[in-house]
């Protein structure tokens, strides 16, 4: 029986699908079993990022499955494809971090190529890790096809002496080893406890920090994103997401019908009021970027200094991603911000009703533990605080999460370093004293290559026992699991002549997370001095590869270290072609 539900006429597929000219590509697709009703009916790319590097996708592959059958009871004929990731956890604290940012823009591009290739109609896409997120929303805005996220959901933690232990323990644990707090043999069982079960890293980092945005953003079913990865539960959400993204199909409401500036303003309000993860303010520009909206990292910490800060998650808080969820998760913490004014509940969302009509279906409410009332708060502004001035006219951005105002001022003399492995080092060995600023330059996008992330270096800080009285700050990046006062993303980077490039051992720098405010004591005829004596910057090993590509296309963490020009220069949209 032929499904009149959907005008193949106007979709992508059927220049795949229809007509006697495409018999050759319709006999591939006989080949794998499928029927003629099925050709003839909408084809849905069904995208993970599965692979056996890390727990955190390991997963996706057997939630995809439930996907399918979503998509096949809505009308549908699924077609499953993998791209890349690369898990920070394992990636982090030596050269593979340097893929980790560029693999976000390769994911968009991998899936936007395969689903331009083979003609894809629609788009669900699942992802575990932090780059995996924020590429599969990138692809979706970009193709702008009906697409639903969803995520693969968060481990669950190991307990060690009674208490709940997770990676960021162990990285910490690292730290508190090299100092000669921590036995061989102490270290060696913590090991072996920390992950138990697949799914992404369980504090409020940048895998769930992005997944809480998916949901709040509208790509993501309401509530989809709490229940861990081992939860068979998870099933139920990926068969309805399924489902969801043929009734948009059917009411062609696409990416950009979602993605506007309202949602970007609610994604960006619920990664401040959870305390998550800087890289929100990379990522939600680079979403931004794909719709053809200007968002850029200052927008992003304009709302995260008026949002305030009431759920009490991991690296700054007590709680990890199991226990948001028992207490109602992320639609809860949404019903705090609407009540408070701060949520746009006119926003559509992936079920194709607003974001209003959503939340008016949730009845938790706040358990005072996890999240607070938003009436009264843990702090009055957000968990994450944007920077300016003359150390960073372009920006930078800072984590303050559990930390009090009297630990949100710091002055110190500048400790220069051309990497973060010359800075890991002089951790290890204790050759810095407190009080001092790290400056780690020659670490950004363009510069790194890469931006890595600096969590090595900053968990040994903690380990011993300096996170408090020492500063960093870094053209680089942070892991959502860093903790301290660390300062990144901070621009122009070293390598595009920045005033990072200019900062001596010995300049004293000035860090007000209060005021927002970053500066080093120098006149602005001095950094034009310094400017000028500049030598360039500095040269990599990667002259040739992916890592060199990536360098020459992207641009400014700012605008959130896109590679290409973005819809804003758009000269036709695939869904239409």
């Amino acid at each position: 029986m032929k499904n009149t539900r959907f005008d193949k006429s106007k979709l992508p597929s059927r220049h795949v699908t229809e007509g006697p000219s495409r018999a050759a590509h319709r006999s591939y697709l006989y080949a794998m079993g499928i029927t003629e009703e099925e050709i003839h009916q909408p084809f849905v790319g069904v995208a993970t990022c599965w692979n056996e590097a890390a727990p955190c996708n390991i997963a996706l592959n057997r939630q995809a499955q439930s996907v399918k059958m979503g998509v096949k009871k809505g009308g549908g004929t699924p077609r499953e494809f993998t791209t890349i990731t690369v898990t920070d956890g394992i990636a982090m604290g030596h050269e593979g971090m340097r893929s980790s940012l560029a693999s976000r823009d390769a994911i968009a591009d991998t899936v936007e190529l395969t689903m331009r290739g083979h003609c894809y109609d629609a788009l669900v896409g699942l992802a575990g890790c932090d780059k995996s997120l924020p590429g599969m929303m990138m692809a979706m805005v970009r193709l702008n096809v009906p697409s639903v996220f969803i995520y693969g959901g968060s481990i669950l933690p190991g307990k060690y002496k009674g208490r709940d232990i997770v990676v960021q323990d162990m990285f910490e644990a690292a730290g508190q080893h090299a100092a000669g707090l921590l036995s061989d043999a102490e270290l060696a069982i913590m090991e072996k406890l920390a992950c138990p079960s697949a799914g992404a890293c369980g504090g409020q980092y940048t895998a769930n920090t992005m997944a809480c945005v998916s949901e709040a953003i509208g790509l993501a079913l309401i509530n989809s994103s709490g229940a861990p990865a081992p939860y068979e539960s998870r099933d139920a959400f990926g068969d309805a997401s399924g489902v969801a993204v043929m009734n948009l199909l059917e009411r062609n409401i696409r990416p950009r019908d979602i993605v506007t500036r309202k949602s970007l303003e609610n994604a960006a309000r619920v990664v401040a009021c959870t305390g998550g993860s800087t890289n929100g303010g990379l990522h939600l520009p680079a979403i931004a970027h794909e719709a053809g909206i200007d968002f850029d990292l200052f927008d992003v910490c304009d709302i995260f200094h008026d949002t305030p800060y009431f759920v009490n998650l991991r690296p700054g808080g007590e709680y990890i991603a199991k226990d948001l969820y028992e207490v109602g998760g992320i639609p809860v913490v949404m019903k705090e911000l609407a009540k408070a004014g701060l949520l746009h509940l006119d926003c559509i969302t992936a079920s194709g009703r607003s974001l209003g009509e959503e939340l008016d279906d949730i009845r938790g409410e706040p358990d005072g533990r996890v999240i607070h009332p938003v009436a009264t708060p843990i702090t009055k502004t957000g968990g994450v605080v944007g920077l300016r001035g003359n150390l960073a006219p372009d920006g930078a951005i800072v984590k303050v999460a559990g930390m009090s105002d009297e630990d949100q001022v710091f002055t110190g003399p500048a400790l220069v370093f051309e990497c973060e492995e010359d800075a890991f080092e002089a951790v290890q060995n204790r050759t810095y004293a407190e009080g001092c600023v790290f400056v780690i330059r020659n670490e950004g996008p363009a510069g790194g290559p890469g931006m890595r992330e600096m969590l090595a270096t900053t968990a040994a800080l903690s380990g011993q026992g300096m996170g408090k009285k020492v500063a960093l700050i870094t053209d680089g990046r942070f892991s959502g699991a860093t903790r301290g006062f660390c300062v990144g993303h901070v621009g122009p980077e070293a390598a595009h002549g920045g005033p990072i490039a200019l900062i001596r051992n010995g300049d004293m720098i000035t860090i007000d997370a209060i005021k927002g405010e970053i500066s080093v004591d120098l006149s602005d005829e001095e950094l034009a001095r310094r400017k000028d004596a500049w030598a360039g910057p500095r040269k990599t090993d990667y002259a040739s590869g992916a890592l060199w590509k990536y360098a020459q296309l992207v641009g400014s963490a700012r605008y959130g270290a896109v590679t290409h020009p973005g819809a804003a220069k758009e000269t036709h949209i695939y869904m239409d072609q």
